[in-house]
Formats: C-alpha cells, sequence, structure tokens
C-alpha cells in the first residue's frame, strides 16, 4: 500500500505567467543578440539612416517585445497549448517590429518614401528573420515549458517503495 502524494497531484507544468516572463526575456536577449551578430557579420547598421537616431529601433523592439507577450499569453494561458501557436506568435513579432518601426521613422523623418525603405531594408537585410527566428525559438520554448509535466529531480531512494 502506497501513502498519497504529500504535494497533491502530478505537476501541471509551468505556470503560465512564468512561462510568459521567461521566454518574454528569452526572445528580447536572442534577438538583441541576433541583431548584433547580423550587425557584425555584415559591417552594417541595421537601421541606417544619417540623423534618424536611435529611437525608431527602441521603438520597433519594445513593441515587437510587446506583441510577442501578447500572442504567447494568448497561447500558454491555455492548459494545454498547442505548438501551431508558434508560427502566428513569431508572425505577431516579426511583423510588429516592422510597422513599429516604419511608424518610428515615418514621424522621425516625416517622409514616407524614407520609413518604407527603412523596412524594406529590415527584410531584405536579414534583420526581420532574425526577429522571425528568435520569436519561433522563443514562442517553442514557451509553449514547450507550459506543456511540460516535469517534476523535481530525485535520488533512486527516495522513490516510494512498492509492496
Amino acid at each position: 500500500m502506497s501513502s498519497p502524494n504529500p504535494r497533491g497531484p502530478e505537476s501541471a507544468g509551468v505556470s503560465a505567467v512564468l512561462a510568459l516572463v521567461l521566454t518574454t526575456i528569452g526572445f528580447f536577449a536572442l534577438a538583441v543578440f541576433g541583431l548584433g551578430a547580423l550587425t557584425v557579420a555584415t559591417d552594417t547598421d541595421i537601421i541606417a539612416v544619417p540623423g534618424l537616431g536611435q529611437l525608431p529601433g527602441v521603438i520597433g523592439m519594445a513593441i515587437a517585445v510587446l506583441a510577442f507577450a501578447l500572442a504567447l499569453w494568448t497561447a500558454v494561458r491555455r492548459q494545454h497549448p498547442s505548438f501551431l501557436s508558434v508560427p502566428v506568435i513569431a508572425l505577431s513579432a516579426a511583423l510588429a517590429h516592422l510597422v513599429a518601426v516604419w511608424c518610428g521613422v515615418a514621424a522621425g523623418t516625416g517622409d514616407l518614401v524614407v520609413a518604407t525603405a527603412v523596412a524594406g531594408d529590415l527584410v531584405r537585410g536579414g534583420a526581420s528573420a532574425v526577429l522571425l527566428l528568435a520569436a519561433a525559438i522563443a514562442g517553442w520554448a514557451g509553449v514547450a515549458l507550459r506543456r511540460t509535466r516535469a517534476r523535481r529531480p530525485r535520488w533512486p531512494w527516495e522513490q516510494d517503495d512498492e509492496e
């Protein structure tokens, strides 16, 4: 006869809030690393408009993180999230970044042609692909964290004896 589990029922996976926080931070870190690596590899700036400053890029990244978090939250708040939500999460973050940078450049320069050229350079130069990949990896990790049924590690002698 075995005694009941004093910790309650089996693990239901990582909480939705914890999965959201961990993977949102992970998305930001992967995106910053990927964009930095792209800059070093291509020896070009991500947004190369003289006199524009960093504000459109900062706004774009902030909006991308927010879009990632909102899309991931809609997926992981369910008890058993689907991995099919990962492409939607990735696309929403990458497209939100593009739109936010376009709006930031248009507001900063007052020129829609320059804003469109910058958005085109983000796609053509690979920055949007980096963000898409980072969001896909982090989104998959968030869904995987939520779906896991992992428990704390136990030594072999901690197992319940069968009688």
